[in-house]
């Protein structure tokens, strides 16, 4: 709990409002700018507690109205309760959007920390002219990666709009920005709340190979359904046997070529086989013996390769490069 000597001049006036309650509280943020809004509402979520007797110091005459509130709590909660009484809905998300969470506080900002092969799949079906104007208000790296995987002649067409593209107006801008935030940005929450087992399995995978087992063993002790589940949804490195030929061929043109030879060491044979028929004979031959002369591997070695392999078998699957088979029946047999 802060004292009110703690308290810079925005804490004071969020302290306040939160005691004046939500009627004059709302009188009071219609008299002021939305910067103002936005600002004041921020301190009001990050104010935490406050005991009665900091708010009486605050400001003598409204020591009688005040003493029957007690504590306060500034939190996130109160700011959006507050804020939806005495504004319109929309305004309110708006505010709360901005002042939430580390993604971001400001649309634009969210909108850089979202997977750009999820953006480029939603953009490539709007309007060129609203795609030049997402990619000029993101960051310029963010934009570039989007930028590579819209499809080539509706890339170039957003390019050429950027290019004769002058300053934005705002109605147009917050056209977009309305649109972004309905349709894109509220179905993107509803699609990552992920399951808890598919989240464990996630971590379970970038764990190392002894802690992994560990976990899963003591797991199985106490709850053996949960720990199938998760193993069932993990994707390990031996399940890249279940890759088609062409798939590990761009696989193994977009990995480290140091790492292969150490991961395929500790693989099944049938797994690296799977490997070596898929490059040409010479090549084969090569990998074969960088395998043979590595001699004895630290496990730790082969797990760290074998993890950044599986990595970026995933990160390629996201992108929708390869296809990565998840039930064991669909398995392939040589």
């Amino acid at each position: 709990m802060k004292a009110v000597e703690q308290l810079d001049g925005r804490q004071k006036a969020a302290a306040l409002l939160l005691a004046l309650g939500e009627e004059t509280c709302g009188r009071i943020f219609a008299l002021m700018a939305e910067d103002e809004i936005k600002e004041i509402s921020l301190t009001m979520a990050q104010l935490g507690r406050l005991p009665a007797a900091a708010i009486e110091k605050l400001c003598s005459e409204f020591v009688g109205g005040i003493h029957g509130h007690g504590n306060l709590i500034g939190t996130f909660y109160t700011t959006e309760q507050l804020l939806r009484r005495t504004l319109p809905p929309e305004r309110a998300d708006q505010i709360m959007e901005e002042i939430r969470g580390p993604a971001g506080r400001t649309m634009w900002d969210k909108l850089g920390n979202v997977n750009e092969a999820l953006l480029a799949n939603y953009l490539k079906n709007e309007y060129p002219q609203t795609v030049s104007v997402v990619l000029s208000k993101i960051r310029s790296d963010h934009a570039a990666r989007v930028l590579a995987l819209l499809p080539d002649s509706f890339a170039i067409d957003v390019v050429l709009r950027m290019l004769r593209m002058e300053s934005v107006q705002k109605d147009v801008l917050d056209g977009v920005e309305r649109t972004l935030r309905s349709e894109f940005m509220s179905n993107l929450d509803r699609g990552t709340r992920r399951d808890a087992h598919e989240m464990m399995a996630d971590i379970f995978n970038n764990l190392d190979r002894a802690t992994e087992q560990r976990f899963t063993s003591a797991l199985e002790e106490r709850n053996r359904e949960a720990a199938e589940r998760i193993k069932s949804l993990m994707f390990t490195f031996d399940d890249l046997q279940r890759l088609d030929g062409q798939s590990v061929q761009k696989l193994m043109r977009n990995i480290p070529r140091e790492k292969l030879p150490v991961a395929l060491k500790g693989a099944s044979v049938p797994l690296r086989q799977l490997f070596l028929r898929n490059l040409s004979e010479r090549a084969s031959a090569i990998l074969q013996e960088e395998i043979d002369q590595l001699g004895p591997v630290r496990l730790r070695d082969v797990d760290d390769a074998q993890s950044a392999i599986v990595a970026q078998a995933k990160e390629l699957a996201a992108q929708g490069e390869i296809e990565l088979v998840q039930g064991k029946d669909d398995q392939l047999v040589y």
